[in-house]
C-alpha cells in the first residue's frame, strides 16, 4: 500500500515510539498469532530464531499461517501447518530476506523476496508449490522490484511490479503464478494490487492523475478492466480484500479527514463506512465469504487493537473482548480471516527490561519493512 496508507508504516512507527518512550521498563515484540474463534483460544506462533519477532499475514481454509519471522540471517517468509501448528522457514530467492504475504488452500505461497543479484536489493515475487515447497521467482514487468500480495485458488496470483519505465503497476499471473500481466491504472501512473478471489477479480489502489491520490479499485474476472470505487467523502481510499461474492473491504478517508474500514456490497458496489472502535481511524484487511471483516482501529484512548465483524460487517468488536488472549500479548491487526472463523493476527507482546536493547535494534530494524500490506525487502 502506499503514501495515502497510513498503516503502511504505523506500526513500526508506533512501535519504535513505544520501545523509546519504555525504554524503562519493557518492549514491545511482534509476534504472529493464531486465533479459532470457535474455541476463542490465540496461539503464539513462536518465531524462526529462539527469542526473534514474528508477524502474521495470511491464512488458508486448513488454518496454515504465513508471514515473516526473524531467522538466523535476517527475516525470512514463514508458513506452518494446519492450524497454526509448527513454523517452517521458507528461505530467499537467494537474497538476505523474504517475506510471505498470501496463501491458497493447496497451501501455495506468495510473497516478495531478495534475490541474490538484484541491483540494491529490490525484491522480487515468488510462488512456491503446494504447502510452501519451493520458490520461485516470478519476475517483474520490467523494473528491478515487485512484490507479491495475494493468491487464489487456481494459482492466480497479484501484486505491483516496477516496470521498464520506472512506475509501479500491479499485475495479475495466470494459473500457478505463470505469465504476469500488467493490469494498467485509473489512468495515473501508479497502481498497485493487494487481493484476488477465485474469479479472479483484483482489488487494490491506483491513481487517477499523476502519483495520487489513489482510490480503491476492483476488476472484472481475470483482472479486466478496472473501476474506481471511489471514497467515503475524502480523497483517497484502498482495497485490501475481496471475497467470492464479491465483497470489498478496505479504507477509505471520510468528509472530515478520518480514515474509516469500509466493505462494499457484492460485486464491488456501495460502499459503506465500518466506524470505529471508539477512535478516530480503522483499517479493514480481510473478509472472508460470510462477509466478516478484520483489521484494525484506534481505539477512544488512542491505541490500535484488532477488529472482527459480523456477517456482512456488522457490528464491529474488539478482537481482545471475545477471544482468550494470554495475558502478555495485545492484538495490534487482525490480517486474514478464513472459513472457518480462524485468523492470522498481528499482536504485541511486553519484552522484560534485560531483553530492551537487542530488542530496540532488532525493532529499528524493521523500519522500512514491518508494514501491513507493504512488506518492503
Amino acid at each position: 500500500m502506499n503514501i495515502h496508507c497510513c498503516h503502511t508504516v504505523r506500526h513500526v512507527i508506533l512501535a519504535a515510539v513505544l520501545t523509546i518512550g519504555f525504554a524503562s521498563s519493557a518492549l514491545a515484540q511482534d509476534r504472529a498469532v493464531f486465533v479459532d474463534l470457535n474455541s476463542k483460544e490465540a496461539t503464539d506462533l513462536g518465531s524462526l530464531l529462539s527469542g526473534g519477532f514474528s508477524w502474521a499475514f495470511g491464512i488458508n481454509g486448513a488454518g496454515q499461517v504465513v508471514g515473516y519471522s526473524k531467522a538466523d540471517t535476517g527475516y525470512h517468509a514463514f508458513i506452518t501447518g494446519p492450524n497454526g501448528v509448527g513454523m517452517t522457514d521458507l528461505s530467499t530467492l537467494g537474497g538476505g530476506n523474504s517475506s510471505a504475504s498470501g496463501i491458497n488452500d493447496a497451501g501455495q505461497v506468495v510473497g516478495s523476496s531478495n534475490t541474490a543479484n538484484a541491483p540494491n536489493g529490490e525484491a522480487h515475487a515468488f510462488i512456491t508449490g503446494p504447502n510452501g515447497v519451493g520458490m520461485t521467482d516470478l519476475g517483474t514487468l520490467g523494473g528491478n522490484h515487485g512484490e507479491a500480495r495475494g493468491i487464489n485458488d487456481a494459482g492466480q496470483v497479484v501484486g505491483y511490479s516496477e516496470t521498464a519505465s520506472g512506475q509501479t503497476h500491479a499485475f495479475i499471473t495466470g494459473h500457478n503464478g505463470v505469465g504476469m500481466t500488467d493490469l494498467g491504472t485509473l489512468g495515473g501512473n501508479h497502481s498497485e494490487a493487494y487481493g484476488v478471489n477465485d474469479a479472479g477479480r483484483v482489488v487494490g489502489q491506483s491513481s487517477s492523475i499523476g502519483y495520487g491520490p489513489d482510490h480503491a479499485f476492483i476488476t472484472g474476472p481475470h483482472g479486466i478492466g478496472m473501476t474506481d470505487l471511489g471514497t467515503l467523502g475524502g480523497n483517497y481510499s484502498s482495497a485490501n480484500g475481496i471475497n467470492d461474492a464479491g465483497q470489498v473491504v478496505g479504507f477509505a478517508e471520510t468528509d472530515n479527514g478520518q480514515t474509516h474500514a469500509f466493505i462494499t456490497g457484492p460485486n464491488g458496489v456501495g460502499m459503506t463506512d465500518l466506524g470505529t472502535l471508539g477512535g478516530d481511524a480503522s483499517y479493514a484487511f480481510g473478509i472472508n465469504d460470510a462477509g466478516q471483516v478484520v483489521g484494525e482501529s484506534r481505539t477512544d484512548n488512542g491505541q490500535f487493537h484488532a477488529f472482527i465483524t459480523g456477517p456482512s460487517g456488522t457490528d464491529m468488536t474488539d478482537l481482545g473482548s471475545v477471544v482468550n488472549a494470554p495475558t502478555d500479548l495485545t492484538f495490534f491487526s487482525a490480517n486474514a480471516i478464513n472459513n472457518h472463523g480462524q485468523l492470522a493476527v498481528g499482536a504485541v507482546q511486553a519484552v522484560p527490561e534485560p531483553e530492551m536493547y537487542a530488542m530496540l535494534f532488532s525493532g529499528l530494524g524493521l523500519i522500512g519493512f514491518l508494514a501491513r500490506r507493504r512488506a518492503v525487502v
